[in-house]
Formats: C-alpha cells, structure tokens, sequence
C-alpha cells in the first residue's frame, strides 16, 4: 500500500498545507471570512475537520447524513455538531424539488411522492416532470420526505473554501483530486524552486475579478440569458494582462453564441471588443454575412496588412477575392499553394469499424521502414525534452504551486521573450549535435513528469531512436523555432503517421485523409512550412474499393 495513503487523514492534511501555503503567501489578500475560516478550523475536533474536509473535496453542497460514511471520522452527526455551530453546515436546509431529485433514488422517489405519479417505474427525468408544477416550495428534508434516513447537510461555506482553492492553483480548472492523484504516485510533477512570495494574485481586486469572469463564463455554458451576462462584462480592458485575456475570451465566446443565432450587430460588437485570436476574422466574417461587403473588405484589407497571426492571414486571404466577387471587383491572382505528395490509397471497406489513421498504418508498414501513429506528440515531445530546463526555468509569477505541468505564461504573448536566452541554449544544441543527449538524458531522468508537451504515453525507446537517428536536426530545429512563434496555434496540425527508414537515416510524415475529409486549416499552414523547407511530408487520401473516387 502506498505509505502516504496508509494515513486515514492524508486528505485532510492536504487540506490543511493548503490552508497553511495560502496564509503564508496571501495573508494580506485575505477577506476577514476567509481568515477567520482558516483559524477557527484549526481549533477544531479531528474527526469535524476531517468530516468538512471531505465534503469540500465532494461535489455539490448537499450531501445525506446516511451516505457519509468514513470509518476514521465515526459518528457523522457528532463530528457535524462542530460545524453547524461554526454556521458551516446546515442541516435542516429548504429544499427545491429538483434538488431533491438529486438526493434520492428512483426507489425514494416512488416511495416519497406515491400516487402522485402516474407511473412509479418511470425515468427520474419523467417523474420530475410530472411533479414539477405541483411543488413549487422549497421544504425540508423531512418535510418531502418524512421515512428518509438521517438528515440533509448543506455545505454553506463553500464560497470561502473556493476561492481559497483559487489562491492555491491560480484556477478553478484543477481541484482536489491533484493531491490524490499525486499521493497515488499516478501524476508527478517537476519540482521547480520558487520562493515563498511566488504568487498569481497580487491584490484583491484581480482574485474578484476572476471569481466574476469565471461565474460568467460559467452562466454562458449554462445557457443562461446573454445579454444578462454581456451586461456583467465589463466594458474596459482589465490592466491585468492576465484577466485582460480571460475576458476577452469571454467576449469572443459570447460573439460566438450571437452570431449562431444570426444576430450579426451584436456578434459584430463584441467581437471588436475583443482582442482574443480570430475575433477580428470573425468580425469581417459576420458583416459578410450581414451583406456589408464594403466594411468587411477595408476591415479585411487592414488585418491583411498586419496580420495577428498565420491563421488571421490565411483566413483573409480567403475572404477577400470573395469580397471582391460579391462587390464586382476584379481580383489578384490566387498564390500558388505550397506543393504536397498526395497519395491515394484505396482499400476494402472494413467490416468493423476502425481508424483511417490504423488502416494506413498497416498498409505502409514495413519490416525495414516501420510506421507510428503519432499526430502531435512525437514532435511537441521531442521539443519539451530538448527545452526542458527553459520550459520549467523558475522565472517570478511561472510558478507558484507544486502542481504544475507548465509555467503559468505559457500562452501568453511575452512567454518566449521572457525566456529567449534560454532557449537559444536548448536551440544551439541541434547545431552542434548534442541534441541527442540532452534529449536523452531528460527522456529518462524526467521518466512520467507532468508536461504540456511530453506524450509519455507514446514515447517509447524505439520511437525515439528511430527519430533521433532519423529526423535531421535542421529539420527539428525549423519546428520547434515555429513553435515558440505562438505556441497554442503551433503546438497542433502535424501529420498523423510517421515512417521511419533506418538503415537509410530518413523519413516521411503521412496524414490521413478518409472519404470526405479535407486538410484543415492549421494542418495547411504547416505542410507549406513543411513544403517550404523541404520536409517529406505527404497526404494520403483513402478511398473504399467499392466507393468512385
């Protein structure tokens, strides 16, 4: 058994490191709720501390006393006793229908509600709607439900224990099961030195700042009303770069559901509010939609000028002769597309279903030229290996928590700036070939550590001979310098399948193409990089036999 997990409390003494990391990083941040939360929970019994800890690490609010059942705690009401003084819990708290439907079984249903429903055997789903316009009062447990054993818990101090979580990760993406994952030895991560003082937050102001975009974001997913939320946005740029990018995220999201209802002023609107990548080619894209052909075209004609990226510039350069057509204006002379191997591969429709991917795997495969499936992840690993020391280079505000598989910049603008010296080292290594044992030595000294760009579950011995042995370090050195250029649009759109020679010292790149499928945009843009600098890169287009092509 794992030792750490031989300790019935293991859960609750994360609980408390977290407690003790953000007092000790963000006591002067701190809300007086949150700080008398953090001292009052101290000076409870074991077995309440441990109880409250495992709710918080639940999911929801509501938990029934009969279904909490720790052999370490004991008796659930006398740990509880603690917590309802504390005004944490509630255990007599009104309850809606539908959250009561959350608490019971199909079974307690049936037997709370009786005659009530015109068929006891039907779906949970049915049966609430069949009660749902009868019971309209929020009531207590026993009140619905009079033979249900033990109590209802409602977790009321839930709003405090998040947004500690929030100062712990610096997101609400990760939660509580990191430290189980962890403990089990299932996930481990670098350990990056940082000092003490290393936090994400540095005033109040951007910890409710990220509470309320992330509750907006959180009500847009939900389907709640839109322009209630655009309302809630606020209409200026946050001066924290960081915060500045989620909310125009938000905005781009928001855009995105107006222009899917086709409301074109709106979706125009918040997409000139945001400077989240592709808003400005969604904008022109819905007043082309909106027949305002001549706006679209000046602002097409500007981003085509200074593009944002690779992706604004192919994007426009598709939309503008079509402009042009719709305005009746003659237009330029299309570029010449970047030449590509095209391969045809016709094959028996298979009676099972299975990958295209698979399907051309085995038919290249060769004894002397084997094939893998690798898409993305041989060459963003081959990269982390090489940068790994830039990558996971202690820079202030990178990290801040012992749970991280990338800096906290990673995505944003000025990440490769901040560390451009560092991987000029990691990039001068494929000049001099000692490439090979960097990326050597960190395949096996950093065996299974969490990273953004190391695949573990693909790398293996062989591939990565064969790439080392295989993949001239031009070659690489051409993609990684085009991934550092924008790391979130450049880390995808490599081909799937690899075939390597290696008696020859040479490979080729194979996407796969089933009937019907096309080259998407990312994979264009790097194929032409490929094209342009004379890398094998080759599309294959598979066809069924009995299919015309």
């Amino acid at each position: 058994m794992n030792p750490v997990l031989e300790n019935r409390y293991y859960y609750l003494d994360n609980f408390e490191m977290v407690l003790r990391w953000v007092q000790q990083r963000y006591d002067d941040l701190l809300l007086d709720a949150e700080r008398d939360f953090i001292h009052c929970f101290q000076g409870l019994p074991r077995a309440s501390r441990a109880l409250l800890a495992r709710m918080i690490m639940r999911k929801g609010t509501l938990f029934r006393s009969s279904k909490l059942r720790y052999d370490e705690i004991g008796s659930v009401p006398s740990a509880a006793q603690a917590l309802i003084e504390q005004g944490w819990l509630d255990d007599s708290p009104a309850l809606t229908l539908e959250q009561l439907f959350g608490l019971l079984t199909k079974a307690e249903v049936a037997d709370a509600f009786g005659a009530q429903l015109p068929d006891r055997h039907a779906r949970k789903a049915a049966q609430f709607q069949a009660l749902q316009d009868r019971h309209t009062t929020a009531l207590p447990f026993k009140a619905w439900y009079p033979m249900g054993a033990g109590c209802v818990y409602e977790l009321l101090v839930m709003p405090v224990c998040e947004c500690l979580r929030l100062m712990f990760f610096g997101n609400l993406r990760q939660d509580w099961s990191e430290f189980v994952l962890a403990d089990l030895g299932l996930y481990v991560y670098e350990k990056v030195k940082f000092p003490a003082s290393s936090r994400i937050f540095h005033n109040r102001r951007d910890i409710d700042d990220y509470l309320h975009l992330h509750d907006c974001r959180e009500r847009l997913h939900a389907g709640a009303d839109a322009e209630l939320i655009q309302q809630d946005i606020p209409s200026e740029p946050y001066p924290n770069e960081w915060l500045e990018q989620r909310r125009a995220k938000l905005l781009f999201q928001l855009g995105r559901h107006y222009e899917k209802n086709h409301d074109w002023d709106r979706a125009y609107a918040l997409y000139t509010q945001s400077t989240y990548a592709g808003a400005r080619s969604r904008s022109v894209r819905v007043l082309e939609l909106n027949e305002q052909f001549e706006s679209a075209l000046q602002r097409a004609q500007t981003a085509q000028q200074q593009p944002e990226s690779e992706a604004e510039k192919q994007q426009v350069g598709r939309m503008i002769p079509r402009l042009l057509r719709k305005l009746g204006r003659p237009c330029p002379p299309r570029p010449a597309a970047a030449s590509l191997t095209k391969l045809t591969l016709t094959l028996p429709r298979p009676q099972m279903p299975v990958a295209v991917e698979e399907l051309a795997q085995g038919y290249f495969q060769q004894p002397q030229g084997p094939v893998y499936y690798v898409e993305n992840t041989l060459v963003n690993s081959l990269f982390g290996l090489l940068c790994w020391d830039a990558i996971f280079a202690a820079l202030p505000g990178a990290f801040f928590h012992p749970f991280q598989r990338a800096p906290a910049d990673l995505y944003s603008a000025d990440f490769y700036l901040r560390r451009q010296n560092l991987f000029k080292t990691c990039l001068a290594l494929l000049d001099s070939g000692a490439y090979r044992q960097t990326i050597v030595q960190n395949y096996q000294s950093k065996a299974g550590i969490q990273s953004e760009f190391v695949a573990w579950g693909i790398l293996n011995d062989e591939i990565l001979d064969h790439a080392l042995a295989c993949i001239p370090a031009l070659h690489l050195k051409k993609w990684f310098e085009r991934i550092l250029l924008d790391i979130p649009a450049h880390r995808s759109g490599f081909p799937d399948l690899i075939q390597f020679w290696p008696l020859e010292k040479r490979y080729q790149m194979i996407e796969v193409k089933g009937p019907g499928d096309r080259l998407q945009d990312n994979q264009l843009r790097w194929f032409g990089y490929c094209a342009t600098h004379d890398m094998p890169v080759a599309v294959c287009y598979v066809r069924w036999a009995e299919c015309p092509a």
